[in-house]
């Protein structure tokens, strides 16, 4: 695993620019440090981040520190994953989930 597979920070100053206005494939991790499922989470999203490099932008965002963002998109649990394409949201799982079953989610966006 590389290190520079590592999700990208993100926040509600930059979210509207970077996911709605990119108009590129992307998955917003949303977190808070505190969440142990998070914490699960978190790994499993740097490694995708990684693998689907060029295809995907990976970001996460903490909910903590930006409420608005996740206000916008109605996330009332953490971790939720939220899948956009084209600048829509086309997507949202929530709780820590294996893999497979994450990387079947971003399969789907690259189609």
């Amino acid at each position: 695993m590389a290190e520079e597979s590592t999700a990208i920070e993100i926040s509600d100053a930059d979210f509207e620019e970077k996911i709605v206005k990119g108009k590129e494939i992307a998955v917003v991790d949303c977190y808070a440090t505190w969440c142990g499922p998070c914490r699960m989470l978190s790994p499993i999203i740097d490694e995708l981040a990684g693998e689907y490099k060029g295809k995907i932008n990976v970001y996460k965002l903490d909910v903590d520190k930006n409420p608005k963002t996740a206000e916008k998109f109605s996330v009332m649990s953490i971790p939720t994953v939220l899948y956009f394409k084209d600048g829509e949201k086309v997507n949202q799982t929530q709780g820590a989930m294996p893999i497979g079953m994450l990387k079947g989610h971003f399969d789907k966006l690259v189609g």
